[in-house]
């Protein structure tokens, strides 16, 4: 499995890091106007100043010069105040999963103490139902509070981070509002109704290895799971690596649906949609701006294949059948396992 962008928590509480230092050396995503900053490809765009903050730099978090995964920081006049809009394609958007997978990176991040103490529907762009917008106090030992939104535009993902002092805890939630109301979106009837997802337990699968039975698709795959906190979801159990643990996911009542297993707070996961011919799982890797498309396995496969899979170390998985590119202004090129495109 290739490398995947950082997850976007990592970035934001390290504004400094050398991924960011890269970014500011390619080439600007962003168009600047006289009091705002847009991302054109997306239609997005924010105020330039916003309840206390302003701009200090802007650019790419990966995929340099293609426009598809930006980051614009922002700071209070002293710098103890940090925020950080993201506009980024994941092949595999859902404000919901990605409020969700956020939250539980803060968790693990800050500590025990880190409590939620909001994690509601927001308004986004005139829709009352168009963010999810939580907040998280006593950070870091109580020594912070750190707030976040989420909006999911046509193909494009917005996410909102602002993190400052505890006792500057109302200037944070001023900047997290701020720039909810401050956000622009050309198309307006493209902002998707959300809601935080609701997680349950659901029977675990027989845990038994699977094969590999048929090929990969030629085309980008539409995972048939519901998103935006539409339906329920459960977990039927977990994935454990050498570095993390994760949850595989599937829709609470259906047995024989999609799966999918969140790695991370950009977007990546991993799917196994029921095969469009046949029987068996369609596998298939989500992350910014690409879908890698391997074959069909007879079952969904065991968390111990899922951790290989994860880990590069599947023998079945080498290498993609198929690889789907996205580029910014929505075209889609195709790379087949013999490196031909279409």
């Amino acid at each position: 499995m290739p490398k995947r962008a950082l997850p976007l928590l990592s970035v934001v509480l390290a504004v400094s890091a050398p991924a960011l230092v890269r970014a500011a050396e390619e080439k600007e995503a962003w168009t600047p106007t006289a009091t705002a900053l847009r991302a054109d490809a997306a239609g997005i765009s924010l105020p330039q100043t916003v309840a206390g903050l302003a701009l200090s730099k802007s650019g790419e978090v990966s995929n340099g010069g293609k426009g598809i995964d930006n980051y614009a920081q922002y700071l209070s006049d002293d710098g103890a105040i940090q925020a950080t809009l993201y506009v980024y394609m994941p092949s595999y958007a859902d404000a919901s999963l990605a409020a969700y997978m956020t939250d539980k990176a803060i968790m693990a991040r800050f500590g025990t103490r880190t409590h939620r103490t909001a994690y509601a529907r927001a308004t986004a762009v005139g829709r009352a139902d168009g963010a999810i917008r939580a907040v998280y106090d006593d950070a870091a030992d109580g020594a912070l509070t750190t707030a976040a939104a989420f909006v999911h535009a046509g193909r494009w993902m917005v996410k909102m981070r602002v993190t400052g002092p505890t006792e500057r805890r109302r200037e944070v939630l001023a900047g997290l509002d701020g720039m909810l109301a401050g956000l622009r979106v050309d198309d307006a009837s493209a902002i998707h109704s959300t809601r935080p997802a609701t997680i349950a337990g659901c029977p675990a699968g027989d845990g038994a290895d699977a094969r590999m039975t048929g090929p990969a698709a030629t085309t980008p795959i539409d995972i048939a799971m519901p998103r935006e906190g539409s339906a329920p979801l459960c977990v039927r159990g977990h994935v454990d690596t050498a570095d993390s643990s994760y949850e595989i996911l599937q829709q609470v009542g259906l047995k024989d649906g999609a799966i999918i297993v969140p790695v991370d707070d950009s977007g990546t996961i991993l799917a196994f949609d029921p095969a469009k011919t046949g029987k068996g799982y369609q596998l298939s890797i989500h992350s910014v701006g690409q879908t890698d498309i391997y074959g069909v396995y007879d079952k969904v496969p065991s968390p111990r294949q899922i951790a290989e899979i994860l880990d590069g170390k599947d023998p079945q998985t080498a290498r993609a059948g198929t690889v789907a590119a996205f580029a910014a202004n929505g075209e889609v090129t195709l790379r087949s396992e013999d490196g031909s495109s279409r």
